[in-house]
């Protein structure tokens, strides 16, 4: 039975997920967030989060509800004769998964999604500001180091908005 949550009243969650952390992810699928967060996803999302594949890369992206609720509107937008935004809402939507902490401050990730992100073992959760992205750990060193390479090659053109972003 699905039950839709008013999230109205609870404060608009904005960058609160930063920051980096080595984690692992037991022989169910299960893998804990990291202890930091806890509180903010009980008392921001009231423990509702919602898991689903990166179409980017091959990684996870974990939501608090409240924030894939603004995301779900986003995608309902997107035009279903657009092939690239009909994909799009195919893969984030139809692999959505809503869970839970449990007990342990756990989630469980659906082996579909596990397979998708190739994840082992070992895993990485980066805090993308609203979501986290959950990466393979030997995944993330390669395409990290990929990335890192790419951005001081000077054949490699920058975005606009990149090209004025100020740090």
């Amino acid at each position: 039975m699905w039950v839709k949550v008013d999230f109205t009243n609870i404060k608009r969650i904005i960058s609160m997920f930063r920051g980096f952390s080595k984690i692992s992810i037991d022989s169910k699928g299960r893998l804990a967030i990291p202890s930091r967060y806890r509180a903010l996803v009980l008392d921001q999302a009231l423990n509702n989060l919602v898991i689903t594949l990166n179409p980017l890369d091959r990684s996870l992206w974990l939501y608090p509800l409240p924030e894939w609720e603004l995301i779900e509107d986003k995608l309902t937008t997107l035009s279903d004769f657009d092939k690239q935004s009909r994909r799009t809402k195919q893969m984030m939507r139809g692999y959505a998964n809503d869970c839970q902490l449990d007990s342990q401050g756990r989630i469980l990730i659906p082996k579909e999604l596990r397979g998708y992100a190739e994840l082992s073992r070992q895993a990485v959760i980066l805090g993308q500001g609203n979501k986290f992205e959950i990466w393979d750990e030997k995944s993330w060193e390669k395409q990290r180091d990929d990335w890192l390479e790419s951005m001081g090659n000077e054949s490699t053109s920058s975005s606009d908005s990149l090209r004025s972003l100020s740090l």
